[in-house]
């Protein structure tokens, strides 16, 4: 049995040791190269800049559907690509942006619609998922929703 352990112990130095080659010279600088220059794009990110992030319709009808148009630019160093745009409900539906590159200094814009459902004040939350530092933005929207049929008493 110590015979089979030391033998082991004889091959497995062996085959350890047998593999000296000299690193470096594996290394090919074109590569080196080529992960310096990503690195250095890594840190590199777009920032979405709106012209406003909150629009007030004011007071508007039940029923009655509003839409406003949020602008952006990307004010970044790389290019904006806009993933996604959701809002936190089904009443609201945002639409009409554009899923190509968005190049520094550029701008875009996209669309929000609200259905005048609901009552009294309400306020909806737009995410727009980007490939930002922060990975999502949001914009809001809100109205004071008011009902013609209701009762008032003064």
């Amino acid at each position: 049995m110590k015979k089979i352990i030391l033998g082991l112990s004889a091959l497995s130095l062996m085959v350890f040791t047998s593999c000296k080659e000299d690193a470096s010279k594996k290394v090919d600088d074109a590569n080196v190269t080529a992960a310096a220059l990503r690195d250095a794009n890594a840190s590199k990110f777009p920032v979405l800049e709106f012209n406003e992030t909150e629009h007030d319709f004011g007071e508007i009808e039940k029923g009655k559907s509003v839409e406003t148009v949020f602008s952006y630019k990307n004010t970044g160093n790389a290019p904006l690509v806009i993933t996604d745009i959701k809002s936190s409900c089904g009443c609201t539906v945002p639409e009409d942006w554009s899923k190509e590159p968005l190049a520094p200094g550029k701008t875009g814009k996209f669309t929000v619609k609200y259905n005048g459902s609901g009552a009294n004040k309400i306020t909806k939350t737009i995410t727009v998922t980007a490939n930002t530092e922060k990975g999502s933005e949001v914009v809001k929207i809100s109205a004071f929703v008011k009902d013609p049929n209701a009762i008032t008493t003064n």
